[in-house]
């Protein structure tokens, strides 16, 4: 089987595609990922995607190369003026910010994976809505401290504790949330005759 790469230093994208028992590598892509002017989420997270994809084949001719990312979208509120894109906070204070801002709302996550294989680029974006309880301000404080999720979107770990602060969860693939969609991936493999072991 040709070198199948991870363009990713994620742990948890790392801990994803192990589960398909593939032998891979992991190189982290160094992009630029500000949003550019006017660009939506799902825009957005599908060029990171494919950027760092791109970035780490330029390096690697020979191998499969995969390309994940996941920006969050608050849905917005008639007359709201707020910030609809979450990405990592980075520190407490941030995540303090972006978790107030989720509670009682609805946040959709885009989740983007682009595969390059012998300059072939095959992309897919998978959309997961999340629906956030009413939090008060001392279980946000409670639940920064027990999972520090300062290094994922939307302030949080879905496969963690993080899971208590949702009303609901839509989504075709439980694995978008945590931050690579492996149904979709899956079968993009499949369609190169990579195949899950």
């Amino acid at each position: 089987m040709r070198q199948l790469i991870l363009a990713s230093s994620s742990p948890y994208r790392k801990s994803l595609l192990e589960r398909l028992n593939l032998p891979f590598d992991c190189i982290a892509a160094d992009i630029y990922e500000s949003p550019s002017d006017d660009e939506g989420a799902e825009n957005l997270a599908l060029r990171l995607a494919t950027e760092k994809a791109h970035a780490v084949a330029a390096d690697h001719p020979i191998a499969i190369v995969i390309g994940s990312d996941q920006v969050a979208e608050l849905e917005l509120i008639a007359g709201s003026q707020d910030n609809p894109l979450l990405g990592k906070p980075g520190n407490h204070q941030r995540a303090i910010e972006q978790l107030t801002a989720q509670s009682g709302r609805t946040v959709n996550f885009y989740t983007a994976v682009a595969v390059v294989d012998n300059n072939t680029l095959t992309t897919t974006v998978d959309v997961t809505k999340v629906q956030f309880r009413h939090l008060q301000q001392e279980e946000i404080e409670h639940y920064l401290k027990v999972d520090t999720p300062y290094n994922c979107a939307g302030s949080f770990k879905a496969e963690s504790l993080g899971i208590t602060l949702f009303e609901s969860v839509i989504s075709n693939d439980p694995t978008s949330l945590i931050g690579l969609p492996l149904i979709k991936l899956s079968q993009i493999l499949r369609d190169k005759n990579i195949k899950a072991r």
